[in-house]
């Protein structure tokens, strides 16, 4: 790739200046000066900024820890995004699909585009599991609900979810998966049997599972073996 793409990717600069840090001579590759148009080869080839030896990677991958009252969005005028706690500012990260404004929870940041593409896709099942407190008793017959699927407004059913009664109570703590991503699901789901949801959590999505050493709005690079499950 272009030397002053691979630069500005990495956040060193503006594409102008990092042609210009390339002309001053505070860039080199294997130790030599080049040109902005340079053609390189981050993987087998010493590229250098003010002496300091750049590692380029193609794509990143962040778990951050989706905290309430934050949109899952690049940029929004009146609330802060789920962008606004990453320090890497690459433009060509974004949020693998969506979390509403009060829940929180698992939250993968890429610029992977065909991994985000699989995770979405309903073709591909990928489960997503959250945990959520309902305002009263859930019962048998909304589990039985849940895996028959059920009528939300939409053109067609929910696919079958499962629905688990974690703690019974005037306050029904649950943990649901589903394999699909409609606006406002989980909610419209309880909705459809007549009850409320009043918190929700993502705690995984496929074989990504929420760091719990995480706090709301602190995030890490996932690892390899990460990685290589998803």
């Amino acid at each position: 790739m272009r030397l002053d793409k691979l630069l500005a990717d990495m956040q060193a600069g503006t594409r102008s200046e990092v042609k210009q840090y390339i002309r001053q001579g505070k860039v080199t590759v294997d130790g030599s000066r080049v040109s902005p148009k340079q053609q390189v080869d981050p993987g087998t080839q010493t590229i250098c900024f003010f002496g300091k030896e750049i590692h380029y990677q193609k794509y990143v991958y962040y778990m951050l820890y989706k905290p309430q009252n934050c949109v899952t969005a690049r940029q929004d005028a009146g609330h802060k995004t789920v962008m606004d706690y990453i320090v890497d500012k690459r433009k060509d990260l974004s949020p693998v699909g969506r979390l509403d404004l009060d829940t929180e929870g698992l939250l993968l940041i890429t610029n992977d585009g065909m991994l985000s593409h699989n995770l979405l896709s309903p073709t591909k099942h990928v489960e997503k599991v959250y945990e959520a407190k309902i305002d009263g008793w859930v019962t048998k017959a909304d589990i039985k609900a849940f895996r028959q699927g059920l009528d939300i407004g939409d053109k067609t059913l929910t696919k079958p979810a499962e629905l688990t009664v974690l703690t019974e109570g005037d306050i029904s703590r649950v943990r649901v998966v589903i394999t699909e991503g409609r606006y406002h699901q989980i909610k419209r789901m309880f909705a459809a049997v007549g009850k409320q949801v009043i918190y929700l959590k993502r705690t995984a999505m496929g074989s990504l599972k929420l760091d719990e050493t995480l706090l709301p709005g602190e995030y890490r690079e996932l690892t390899k073996e990460e990685r290589n499950l998803l």
